[in-house]
């Protein structure tokens, strides 16, 4: 974990393109948790709106589904208006009405979202997913977090 923090820490420090950059630690985190898809949202406190800024691996029609998300709607707005990870075990057979009902569309099984904080102040949100059923596990949950705050600190 440690290594992928430092791989994370210099992308962030040395190269302008933020866009680019956050593409990048997406798929280093995608291959860290053997997961096929992932987003990056920004949050727009103001407007309660969080706006897509990297993903990886979503299927075309599902990427004007996640462009923006209102703060509590589907998973990544339940991270916000929670102020707390989500995670769902099986995105496909889900009843609890977090995820969107669109959301079936990524073909992903596991899912995990939390937040990007600077500090205390939520910044955003990075979630991951696999196609295959998955329950995350504390301590992949707490990786995730600490990449989250990683990143959340350059995108306050």
């Amino acid at each position: 974990m440690e290594e992928l923090d430092e791989q994370i820490e210099t992308l962030l420090k040395n190269d302008p393109n933020r866009e680019t950059v956050l593409e990048q630690i997406l798929h280093l985190v995608l291959a860290k948790f053997h997961s096929e898809t992932g987003t990056i949202h920004r949050l727009d406190g103001e407007n309660q709106l969080l706006y897509l800024a990297a993903q990886a691996g979503l299927p075309p029609p599902m990427l004007e589904v996640v462009k923006t998300i209102p703060v509590g709607k589907g998973i990544a707005g339940q991270v916000v208006l929670q102020n707390k990870p989500v995670a769902i075990c099986n995105l496909q057979t889900d009843t609890s009405g977090v995820a969107r009902p669109g959301a079936r569309q990524t073909g992903v099984g596991g899912a995990l979202c939390v937040p990007l904080r600077h500090g205390e102040k939520i910044t955003g949100t990075l979630g991951i997913g696999t196609i295959r059923q998955h329950e995350y596990t504390a301590d992949e949950t707490r990786e995730l977090e600490e990449i989250g705050r990683l990143i959340g600190r350059q995108l306050s």
